[in-house]
This record gives structure tokens, sequence and C-alpha cells, in this order.
């Protein structure tokens, strides 16, 4: 048996409260009390909800190792020459050079569009630019990683030149090496670094930043009756694996961040779950990526509406992430999940401010 801690009750701010409330990953979110989660046998067998007042005065060590982690400051990432600030929500753009991505595939005519779209998507107010080569979207086929490279490596070195900071999305330690080379700061790897055994050792090399993110199963199989005993359990604990195997790998714990995998190998209701727990993983004291964007999910909530008309859902996601201090959303649609972040921020900032 052991408790994990999910901070809840959140305040917009924390003037009057000394002692009663906490700043959740020293970002601009406040709570002022946590549900305590029994978990037994890979389940959560009971909850308590307890104020944060005193909290730390009844913890044991495990869960004061949590507490610790919930509410340390999370570094900045490097990338490069660029600076991402994590003390607030930031916006990583998609620019996908595949034929078949479920949203966007094909979009682009040459490299250079695809760059320019990015470049574009930056001055928007994407903090980073994520380029893939490589559909993982439910039944993709692999791709051959000559062919991911010869898609990406134009892209990611126009970016970089142009002074993007940039991200690439791939599984494949040769398609890592090629966009490293080419100026990309940042790897993203939907297997959590699990596809490739070289792949560890080329982020640990490379020094850069590194998501993980969960999955159950490959791209081909991995929405054919996914099942879990307790999916917000499962997918901390597989997480909570991972970052130990990445730093055994050599790779910094402040470069390492975790996805959980919104839509890789889970339903609806997993999905949901997630979300509406997504707090609780700050506990991993690593930054939160989060990736909903014009994901099924939205569409099997609003009437299977088809990928290009869920702008709106997607929204919905990312502010419900940023509530809970994810700090960076990986979306499409840069424009519109920008301004709805700066309005978010407004709201804060007017709360932040001394009266």
């Amino acid at each position: 048996m052991r408790t994990l801690i999910r901070p809840t009750g959140f305040v917009d701010s924390p003037f009057g409260h000394d002692g009663k409330v906490a700043r959740l990953a020293g970002g601009l979110n406040w709570f002022g009390s946590v549900e305590l989660v029994t978990v037994e046998g890979g389940r959560r067998a009971a909850s308590e909800l307890v104020p944060v007042e005193g909290l730390e005065a009844r913890l044991k060590a495990d869960t004061a190792a949590q507490w610790a982690a919930l509410t340390a400051v999370r570094a900045p990432l490097r990338l490069g020459e660029r600076v991402v600030r994590l003390d607030q929500p930031q916006v990583m753009a998609i620019v996908n050079a595949t034929p078949d991505s479920f949203s966007d595939g094909g979009q682009f005519a040459s490299p250079a569009e695809a760059a320019s779209a990015g470049a574009d998507l930056a001055a928007a107010g994407a903090a980073i630019v994520d380029v893939g080569g490589e559909s993982t979207r439910p039944g993709a086929k692999p791709v051959w990683e000559g062919d991911e490279i010869e898609r990406i490596v134009p892209i990611v070195r126009q970016l970089a030149t142009s002074g993007a900071a940039v991200s690439i999305d791939t599984r494949k330690s040769a398609v890592m090496e090629a966009a490293l080379g080419a100026g990309a700061r940042m790897v993203n790897d939907v297997s959590g670094l699990t596809w490739d055994e070289r792949s560890a050792g080329i982020v640990a090399a490379a020094g850069v930043p590194v998501a993980i993110m969960h999955h159950q199963g490959d791209p081909q199989t991995m929405q054919d009756a996914p099942r879990y005993g307790d999916v917000v359990v499962e997918v901390y604990d597989w997480l909570a694996v991972r970052i130990g195997a990445a730093e055994a790998a050599g790779i910094a714990r402040s470069n390492i961040l975790v996805d959980p995998g919104i839509g890789f190998g889970k339903t609806v209701a997993h999905n949901l779950e997630l979300i509406n727990n997504l707090a609780l993983f700050h506990s991993l004291g690593c930054p939160l990526l989060f990736g909903a964007s014009r994901k099924r999910t939205i569409g099997a909530l609003s009437g299977e509406a088809p990928a290009d008309r869920r702008v709106a859902g997607s929204i919905a996601f990312a502010l419900k992430a940023v509530e809970q201090g994810a700090q960076i959303v990986r979306v499409h649609d840069v424009f519109e999940t920008v301004q709805a972040l700066r309005v978010w921020r407004g709201l804060r900032d007017q709360a932040l401010t001394p009266r």
C-alpha cells in the first residue's frame, strides 16, 4: 500500500492565505488542498481530501518526496541559445512532414513550405516547433529511417537557421542524430525511449531535453481494445520507471519532460481520466508536456466532428491542462491556443496583482 498526492482546491491568488496554499511546480497555480490517494494492488483504493495547511507535518518519507517534487520550481529548458521558461505555460507547435498524419498529413508541398509554416507558428507565439517525419496515428505503419531523415532534415535546418527552437518528434536514434546535427535541440519520443535502444544514449550525449511519452502498444495496434487496471496509476508508474531509466542512461533529470500520452493506447474514458488527474503527475518532479490537439476524443465528445473541426475542443483540453499546471501544450492551432493562453494569463496576472 502506498499514497499518491493530487493537488486540488486551486485558488486564484495566494494573498491572504499564508501557510494555507502552496505553489504548483513554480508556476502560476496555487492550491489549497490535496487528495491523498491510497493505492493497493496497482489501483486507487481510497482517497482523503486534506488541506495544505499542516500537511507537511503528517507526510511520511515517500509522500514527503512527492510533496517536494510537486512544489519545486522547474528549471527552464535550454534549447541551444533559446531558453524556454517553465514558470508559465508555453506552446509547442506541430509541423508534420508526413503524407498520412491524422489531422494535417500531406499539407506541405515541399520542405521549404513546411519550414516556412513552422516559422510562422513561431512568430504566432510557439516557444518550440516540433517537427515530425513519421505518423504515429492509430494504424500507421513504420517509416524507414532514411525516408524519415530525408523528410525532416531540410525543415529542421531551415527552422534552426531562422532562430526557432526546434524539437524532433521521432522514435529512431538515427533520425535523432540527423535532426540534432541539423540544429534540433530537443527530442520528443512517443515511445518513451523504448523503441530504439540507442536513443537514450544519443539524447544523453547531446545534453538536450527529451519528452518521454507513455504509450500502450505500437501505432499499428495501440487502439485495439486497450486495457488498464487503473489507467492513472499505471501511466504514473510507467513514467516513473522511464524517468529512472533515462537518468541511468546519463540524461539529467532537469532535461526530462513527461507526457501521459493522450490517445496512445487509450480509450476515450482513459483519456478523460488522465486529463482529470493531470495534476497528480507533477509529483514525478518533471515538467508536463500535454498533447490532445485535434485528437479523436474531441470528436467522440462532439458528434464525431472531423479533425479540422476540433479547434474549440483542443483549446478546452489545453486550458484544462494549464489549469492543472501543465508547462507545455503541444498543438496544431497555435494562434488560437496562444490567444486563449494570453487571456488565461491576463486573468492570472490580475489575480496576482496585490490590491
